[in-house]
């Protein structure tokens, strides 16, 4: 029974993992053939790129709430259900995606208002932002589309019409940016041509299961106010966790730029680190859902056992991996040994710490499978107490260089963590987790 669940997890979380990267790689690939226009549109999708990673990054609940929902009916064996709960997901996806198109077309230039630019900055991120807005509603579908299949213990598909969608976004950019002569806007139009592109693929997917399981396709108004209730919870969770980064690159701010610049190398591989752990994290909620839909309780505990021991293991090794890098990860990044010096005592730290991380997203995993997302969002608010009141006390003290960084490392890396550690684990040790699952 071990070998054959850790195949499983092992199956989910190796296509989630690159399904996972694939988004990062279209604002890297916008941006290094962006930079070959200059520096000012560079910068202008600099300003661009943060205001479009902020609204999206808060709608991931999309494929977060779809997922567990549609697990939990087909491992009931309800599979029509299991379909029509996961196409509910995308049409609310639709409707928050055109709202959100919509308001922020007409805010951008407020929005990028805020970041102070030169007028001529401000020019290239306007016509790349307001853009890409037309792309959002796009981008939310796919979430929820991903969450559908990720339910149906299908993470392979996502990963196949990512990889083609970020290709076709590689071949459009060049065309519209070199080819045509559209600069910036090029590769806003490009981006969105291929994310439209991924929905038709999702929506011809979509449509097969619905004729394979005899599904409905229109919008059931109990679905869709179910993904969004536990939607709502799991954005207030997103926002906490948003929250906290925030105050760290605040924190990080405020000791000085030298600080500030390491916090970005620190964060940035602390993020790619992250990749691998929330892959293990969506195998979790796949999993459990399935379990919880079946009635097994006793597998859901296995399963618990199992994905938190893949958690740390995962984390020891990725930790090691940062610790041992850690010497050479400054110079890597800026081509100065004294930044080096600046993120060791940091990265170190990140290291030694990323078992613990690695329970905590497998934690987060298991209690979304389980339908907890009330408990999710109170926790997240919960954490944040410690976490700033420590923030301060570092500020009071200001501590500069590489102690001053390491003490706002210990914020994210070990305060927050931490803290999501005991109110997740506490969770996890009672019932009332698996009475949320219905």
């Amino acid at each position: 029974m071990t070998r054959s669940l850790n195949r499983d997890i092992l199956r989910l979380a190796v296509p989630a993992l690159g399904s996972l990267v694939v988004e990062p790689l279209f604002l890297a690939l916008d941006s290094a053939m962006i930079g070959h226009l200059g520096v000012t549109p560079l910068a202008g999708l600099g300003i661009a790129g943060s205001v479009l990673q902020t609204f999206v990054g808060l709608m991931v609940f999309l494929a977060y709430s779809t997922t567990p929902a549609v697990a939990r009916l087909f491992g009931s064996g309800d599979n029509a259900r299991a379909v029509s709960r996961g196409i509910d997901g995308m049409w609310l996806a639709l409707g928050i995606g055109g709202v959100l198109a919509v308001v922020g077309y007409f805010l951008s230039p407020w929005m990028i208002s805020l970041f102070g630019p030169s007028a001529a900055v401000a020019e290239q991120a306007e016509i790349y932002l307001r853009l890409s807005m037309w792309g959002i509603p796009a981008m939310l579908i796919v979430f929820a589309a991903t969450g559908l299949l990720r339910g149906l213990q299908n993470t392979v598909t996502p990963l196949w019409i990512a990889g083609c969608g970020f290709a076709a976004n590689a071949l459009l950019n060049w065309l519209f940016i070199y080819g045509l002569g559209w600069g910036i806007a090029g590769s806003a139009a490009g981006t969105i041509v291929a994310q439209w592109g991924m929905v038709v693929a999702y929506v011809v997917i979509a449509a097969r299961l619905v004729r394979q399981h005899g599904s409905s396709a229109a919008p059931s108004r109990a679905g869709v106010r179910g993904t969004a209730l536990t939607g709502g919870w799991l954005f207030l969770r997103t926002v906490a966790l948003r929250a906290g980064l925030l105050l760290t690159v605040v924190a990080a701010t405020t000791l000085g730029t030298e600080e500030l610049a390491g916090w970005q190398i620190v964060f940035t591989i602390g993020s790619t680190a992250a990749f691998a752990l929330d892959a293990l994290a969506i195998a979790a909620q796949a999993l459990i859902g399935k379990h919880l839909g079946s009635g097994d309780e006793d597998g859901v505990r296995y399963v618990l056992r199992r994905t938190v021991a893949w958690g740390a293991m995962s984390g020891v090794v990725i930790g090691l991996v940062i610790a041992g890098l850690s010497p050479v990860l400054g110079v890597a990044f800026t081509g100065e040994w004294g930044m080096s010096w600046l993120t060791l005592p940091a990265f170190i730290l990140m290291g030694a710490l990323q078992p613990i991380a690695g329970v905590v997203y497998v934690l987060d995993g298991v209690l979304m499978g389980a339908n907890d997302s009330r408990y999710l969002a109170l926790a997240g608010l919960v954490n944040l107490v410690p976490f700033v009141a420590y923030l301060l006390i570092v500020l009071m003290a200001a501590p500069h260089g590489s102690w001053g960084l390491f003490f706002v490392a210990f914020a994210f890396f070990g305060v927050l963590m931490a803290m999501r550690w005991w109110t997740l684990g506490r969770r996890v040790k009672g019932t009332a987790w698996l009475e949320n699952a219905a």
